[in-house]
């Protein structure tokens, strides 16, 4: 079968079970194997190391329209039977109905699938989907079963955990300027973890205040930029203190040092198999004690800063 995937995530699935996609997104980028894919969308968006979160922002809100474009000449020439789309998040990637439209007007013959998951759950579920789709099911059904006892194994241990000792509040936040806290699949995974998930507990992801912030007074802060990996985390911490000025040094996550920056882009933005390695993270960092410290390539904290 011939599958053209549009998501990382999606991308992610495939290759894991043993499925290689003839195209691929621009942002799909695990594991390196796609790195040589024909590429079917771009974006006008301006990513690098000079643009602020701020000025990444002001690019995204000043576009009509999508922000990804989709080169429909080469994803005919790929003949897919299949290809994978999102409408999760229409900053993310390339939304279902723009892709829906580009097939339906150049009478391209291949199935859509469109995966809209919000949940830890509901990812898991999706390997199955995409693996029942692409002809591999029972590969899928393993696959979504081991990655499942994982999930169930640390669930339970970091709720005993929790209960010897506590659930300190976690506030992730996948922007810094603006300030925006991580939804969806975020709060679950912190909540599994054994901590305390505050400002949103569902839905996604979330503009916030600093004095929302400040009345939740967070334990543990994790700072994970959505498309960045860990050293543009590292310089959103340090961008952050200076956009909260003196409340920074009053957030209890500053004072006892539990302030996390996460590779956002391979482990907390992206709804794949790996959010079962960031359910490991966030716990190693709620709980650094009972759980084991983050690869520092993956996760650094606050001392590590």
């Amino acid at each position: 079968m011939r599958v053209v995937s549009l998501l990382p995530s999606s991308t992610e699935i495939l290759t894991a079970l043993g499925v290689d996609p003839v195209g691929v997104s621009h942002s799909c980028d695990y594991p390196s194997s796609v790195h040589e894919l024909p590429t079917l969308t771009s974006t006008p968006v301006e990513y690098g190391p000079d643009q602020s979160a701020s000025d990444i922002d002001s690019q995204m809100q000043s576009i009509e329209g999508s922000a990804y474009d989709l080169d429909i000449n080469a994803l005919s020439a790929l003949d897919p039977d299949l290809i994978i789309t999102q409408d999760t998040c229409e900053v993310c990637a390339v939304d279902s109905t723009a892709v829906h439209e580009a097939v339906a007007a150049h009478d391209i013959n291949a199935d859509i699938m469109t995966l809209h998951p919000h949940s830890l759950t509901d990812v898991l579920a999706d390997i199955e989907r995409v693996g029942t789709a692409v002809g591999v099911p029972d590969l899928a059904t393993d696959y979504r079963h081991q990655l499942t006892t994982r999930v169930e194994a640390l669930t339970e241990r970091a709720a005993r955990v929790a209960a010897e000792s506590t659930r300190p509040r976690t506030v992730a936040l996948d922007w810094t300027d603006p300030i925006i806290a991580g939804g969806h699949w975020v709060p679950e995974l912190i909540e599994r973890a054994g901590g305390e998930p505050g400002l949103i507990d569902g839905g996604s992801s979330t503009p916030q205040r600093w004095v929302d912030i400040e009345e939740f007074a967070p334990e543990v802060l994790l700072v994970a930029p959505c498309g960045f990996e860990l050293s543009r985390a590292i310089e959103a911490v340090e961008s952050i203190k200076s956009t909260a000025d003196d409340a920074w040094d009053t957030l209890p996550a500053v004072e006892t040092g539990v302030v996390g920056a996460i590779d956002g882009n391979g482990y907390v933005n992206r709804p794949g198999p790996r959010l079962v390695d960031t359910l490991e993270i966030i716990a190693g960092l709620c709980h650094p004690t009972a759980f084991d410290t983050p690869d520092s390539s993956i996760a650094r904290s606050l001392n590590d800063v």
